[in-house]
């Protein structure tokens, strides 16, 4: 059988197959469908200092090959996952990854410093890119010197492995990726949902709440995959792909395009075993194509 372990900083994954934050709930929702020890690892729904309620309904709305969301970082707050999920989730042998954010940049350093003291979580994502939040931490994301001062404050105060996940609306994705590799990230995760909007023709008013949201799945998968190509090329620091990834051949596309993992996201709204399809599908692809280790396929596009 091929060989599908990949490691991200000092972190070893079984296989380059992780869900995406905010798609897989806090892992135990789908514990009744798939086998969470045969995923590579489980990134949680992004978790703040307190618990907050996100933003007003509707929240959701289906699209062409997609769908646009405004949740809002909905979620239980850190004390209440710790409590309540985290000694589930220990029961699995798989990485466990915490998407976090804050406020203000104090609590994103706040956060940081209590997952990294936090046993059984093994990475943090550092989310800097929702597209559904005014907050002002919401503009690290979008601009260069706001993020290259957060990264490095947070990287001073944890030692576990720092990924940081990025917004598509920059001028220059690679750029931003360089600053996270200059101030101690670990990975960067590419890309978040893309700030878009649908309107009710009769109503003439907007079919979210919050008038915008981001939008996810298949129809954004083109877009992620260029970004992960161009920063792979540009960043030494390994690369995780997220967008519209929906089974193995676009799995093995980013992969191929430099990505040295991937994050299943909308997928698993649709098919809730999507993730170990996936795994599967990779296996069988090195198979038949008589590839003995997937770090082979890793970067291996040609122009």
């Amino acid at each position: 059988m091929p060989v599908l372990e990949v490691k991200i900083g000092n972190l070893s994954f079984k296989n380059p197959v992780l869900t995406a934050s905010g798609t897989f709930g806090y892992g135990l929702e789908y514990s009744q469908f798939v086998d969470l020890n045969i995923l590579g690892g489980i990134v949680v729904k992004g978790l703040s200092l307190k618990p907050k309620q996100g933003n007003p309904p509707p929240r959701i709305y289906e699209t062409p090959c997609g769908m646009i969301n405004s949740i809002g970082l909905q979620n239980i707050g850190l004390e209440a996952f710790k409590k309540e999920k985290l000694p589930f989730l220990k029961k699995f042998n798989t990485n466990i990854i915490v998407n976090f954010f804050g406020e203000n940049l104090d609590e994103y350093i706040e956060v940081a410093k209590l997952l990294d003291e936090t046993e059984g979580v093994h990475a943090l994502e550092m989310n800097v890119s929702c597209p559904n939040k005014t907050s002002e931490w919401r503009k690290m994301g979008l601009e260069p010197e706001l993020l290259r001062e957060a990264i490095k404050r947070v990287r001073l105060h944890i030692k576990k492995p720092l990924i940081v996940k990025l917004a598509p609306q920059v001028t220059e994705i690679a750029l931003m990726a360089r600053i996270c590799e200059e101030e101690g990230a670990d990975a960067v995760s590419l890309i978040n949902t893309i700030p878009a909007m649908v309107i009710d023709i009769k109503t003439r008013k907007s079919m979210i709440g919050t008038l915008t949201g981001g939008l996810s799945g298949p129809a954004i998968r083109p877009v992620a995959l260029r970004a992960a190509w161009e920063v792979a090329q540009a960043v030494k620091i390994p690369v995780i792909g997220v967008g519209g990834i929906v089974s193995a051949e676009d799995a093995l596309q980013f992969l191929i395009a430099g990505a040295k993992a991937i994050q299943v996201g909308t997928a698993n709204f649709i098919n809730p075993i999507a993730t170990v399809e996936i795994i599967e599908g990779i296996k069988q692809f090195l198979i038949e194509e008589n590839i003995k280790d997937i770090n082979e396929i890793i970067g291996s596009f040609k122009e």
